[in-house]
């Protein structure tokens, strides 16, 4: 089953390519508590899945290209971030220590919305794809083996980080919490939906071009063991969003007009666009590609305010 939000925050169910309105299958609520609306869903979808499932039986089909989505969960009670989870592609020797950060939720959107490019002397700004959980119930202290019980479904996000921003040490918060840097959706795809979701490929395409390509299979700490992790340092509430992490090895700068497509699979497509009132400019080579080439991994940038003398 998936899950969204459109329009004016109306709760819709996705089928294939349109939506029905499902919203008198919650209490009522305003724009402003369309989080707590999703997360009592959340709390109570065993009991009112099968009348989900008769509301979109009945109700009238919108196709999906005369919607506006809107992030399946506006404003996450947490985000929360894995960092430096996967393997890339093997050219790890060993896995990274297990680590995570918190991300503001304040920087949410949604699918259609733009990633805004902040006025600071970043060397470079990159948009990370992830998959993300939904947790579905309140998971403190949780054993790996019990992990199932705690994901209600998954959904595509994307990671924006300012790069090279100083001082040196004193970064996470700074290059990461940024206003819109956490585009999330387009939907949340239901768990029973993914049988196993550390088999799944993950593309981030940017202007058309392929750059990132993966799968999760390459995650150096997999699923079970981040909800684990984290549940240990402290609980994961309904609605909670786990972002899983990336492959850098195809990271590179994004800019003015850009438009970035993030597709998991059996998710769905989560597309932004970016907008850079300075319209600064970065080499377009990935981090791969400059690295084969001998030069150091971040993209330089070429022109506009803040551009190395």
């Amino acid at each position: 089953m998936k899950l969204a939000f459109f329009d004016s925050y109306r709760l819709g169910l996705v089928t294939d390519d349109a939506v029905v309105d499902i919203s008198s299958q919650v209490p009522p609520y305003t724009e402003a508590t369309a989080s707590l609306a999703m997360t009592w869903l959340i709390e109570n979808f065993a009991k009112k899945k099968s009348a989900l499932v008769e509301a979109a039986r009945q109700g009238p089909r919108i196709p999906l290209p005369d919607v506006r989505l809107r992030p399946p969960i506006p404003k996450p009670g947490n985000i929360v971030c894995m960092a430096v989870n996967y393997m890339e592609n093997g050219s790890l020797a060993e896995p990274p220590l297990i680590n995570a950060f918190h991300k503001a939720s304040s920087g949410v959107i949604g699918h259609g919305d733009t990633m805004e490019l902040p006025d600071m002397a970043a060397s470079v700004f990159e948009a990370e794809a992830e998959i993300a959980l939904v947790i579905g119930r309140r998971a403190d202290k949780v054993a790996a083996a019990d992990w199932k019980d705690y994901v209600f479904g998954y959904t595509g996000f994307i990671d924006g980080s300012a790069r090279g921003v100083k001082p040196d040490r004193n970064t996470f918060f700074q290059m990461k919490s940024r206003a819109t840097f956490a585009p999330l959706g387009p939907w949340i795809v239901t768990a029973d939906e993914i049988e196993n979701p550390q088999n799944l490929s993950i593309a981030m395409r940017i202007n058309g071009a392929l750059r990132q390509d993966f799968n999760t299979d390459d995650m150096a700490h997999d699923i079970p063991k981040c909800i684990e992790w984290l549940s240990h340092i402290h609980p994961l509430e309904p609605g909670d969003i786990v972002a899983t992490g990336t492959n850098h090895r195809g990271l590179g700068a994004v800019q003015h007009g850009d438009r970035l497509e993030l597709t998991v699979e059996r998710v769905g497509t989560l597309s932004v666009l970016v907008r850079d009132d300075l319209q600064r400019t970065w080499s377009t080579e990935t981090r791969l590609e400059r690295q084969a080439k001998g030069l150091p991994a971040l993209s330089p940038q070429l022109s506009g305010k803040y551009t190395p003398s």
